[in-house]
């Protein structure tokens, strides 16, 4: 499989690349992203009840956190994403501000075991980049695309990436296990994929 070869290498590269962009953006333009992303009318209409999966930001991911408290506001139920091992999906669990929370894989925060699982209806992704075609790169691990792609075999889910502008690359080499983003929101901003 030299071609699946050559795209892990390239997205390696573009990966590096892209965080190092992300790496160094000043904190103050960090914030007002977030803060940008969290006021904008948001894409998808958020009905009481409507389950959305978020995750707390780790290095310098832009925080997810002011939308999520807007969306739960809104009257959306939280999940944050648990990671049970490598090759296997995220489990997505039930989580409200001010949930205790443990110290999972890698030291990023996630619900208890006790707490419910829950199959969102729209997902808040974190990635290193992403294109105009709806494509992204993660970490490496795949963890998103086969969560992402487990859910969409069970129901309708919307995926959206959330990121810095300054994260966007021309092409993003996608494989056929890469699942594709309906939205990516920055704070520049929404970028729309579900009618292309």
């Amino acid at each position: 499989m030299p071609e699946l070869d050559s795209s892990i290498e390239d997205k390696a590269i573009l990966r590096q690349q892209a965080l190092a962009r992300r790496d160094a953006l000043p904190g103050d333009l960090r914030a007002a992203a977030a803060d940008a992303i969290a006021t904008r009318p948001f894409p998808v209409p958020i009905a009481p009840g409507t389950i959305v999966s978020g995750f707390l930001p780790i290095r310098s991911e832009i925080n997810p956190l002011p939308l999520m408290r807007r969306l739960a506001a809104a009257g959306a139920q939280l999940a944050l994403p648990v990671v049970t091992g490598r090759g296997k999906p995220l489990i997505l669990r039930a989580y409200a501000f001010g949930d205790p929370l443990l110290s999972g894989q890698w030291g990023i925060r996630e619900p208890a075991p006790e707490a419910p699982e829950a199959i969102p209806d729209v997902m808040l992704v974190p990635l290193s980049a992403f294109d105009r075609t709806g494509h992204r790169i993660g970490y490496g691990a795949g963890y998103y695309d086969m969560t992402i792609t487990g859910i969409r075999a069970r129901k309708p889910v919307t995926a959206i990436g959330i990121a810095f502008g300054a994260q966007e690359i021309d092409r993003v080499p996608a494989t056929p296990r890469d699942a594709r983003l309906d939205l990516v929101l920055t704070e520049r901003e929404v970028i729309e994929f579900r009618k292309s």
